[in-house]
């Protein structure tokens, strides 16, 4: 607990950073320290957004097909799925788990957003366009049940989790997103299935979603246990004052 507060202390004091970009290459770096060599919140944000100041051109930090979006990973590589044998699958309490395809995802009611797209570290890529099942929409398929008070989320990567609040998974500008800006998600972007929660910072918007679970109680994240806010809402947590993505 004393590790947390401290970066917690540190988190506040460097809110007013603007985010530098942070280089594929630095990021798999930092990852072959191990998860005992990494330290909560924001001074890890700090550390690499400095250390990433050192590539002059920041080209290793760029994703093609959005401009502004950069590349964050906690695994040495991308999962490789394409639409055709992707699988999401839906479990926990509801009435009716299931396995669903991509057809199967585009198949059921389709919800359109454009929306900015805010990191924590402090870049925000705005209008956005966005498309795929409304999380509400996708609970109701399954029959979520009423007394369930979380969604908990799996990455195809084998390490990323995040989670909702149930009343956070029922608003309309979550979604699970099968394309952006006119196409299918990339691979880089987190696709071909990815998490959007338009209100929060990135991090919790899982990238390569490959399973839900309806469950009785919020686990926190993989950047929650290393000390960023379980509640992600941007402007107002991790102790940054971005403007809120209304």
């Amino acid at each position: 607990m004393a590790v947390q507060d401290s970066a917690r202390d540190r988190d506040r004091a460097a809110a007013d950073d603007s985010g530098a970009p942070v280089g594929r290459r630095l990021v798999l770096a930092m990852l072959g320290l191990g998860a005992a060599g990494v330290v909560a919140g924001r001074w890890v944000q700090d550390a690499l957004s400095a250390a990433a100041s050192k590539d002059p051109t920041g080209l290793t930090s760029l994703l093609p097909g959005v401009e502004g979006f950069r590349y964050y990973s906690v695994v040495s590589s991308n999962p490789q799925v394409t639409p055709g044998r992707y699988r999401l699958t839906v479990g926990g309490l509801v009435d009716r788990p299931t396995t669903l395809t991509f057809a199967d995802l585009q198949a059921l009611p389709q919800t359109h957003l454009t929306k900015d797209f805010q990191c924590v570290t402090g870049w925000r890529v705005p209008g956005v366009h966005w498309s795929g099942v409304a999380l509400p929409d996708l609970l109701d398929h399954v029959g979520a049940h009423s007394s369930a008070a979380a969604v908990l989320f799996t990455s195809l990567d084998g390490v990323y989790t995040e989670s909702l609040t149930m009343d956070q998974a029922m608003r309309r500008d979550v979604l699970v997103a099968t394309a952006m800006v006119g196409s299918t998600v990339s691979p880089e972007h987190g696709g071909p299935v990815r998490l959007y929660v338009a209100p929060m910072y990135g991090y919790k918007s899982c990238k390569w979603l490959g399973g839900i679970q309806v469950a009785d109680h919020v686990v926190p994240g993989y950047w929650e246990q290393l000390g960023y806010d379980v509640d992600a809402w941007v402007g107002r947590s991790n102790g940054r004052n971005d403007a809120p993505v209304s």
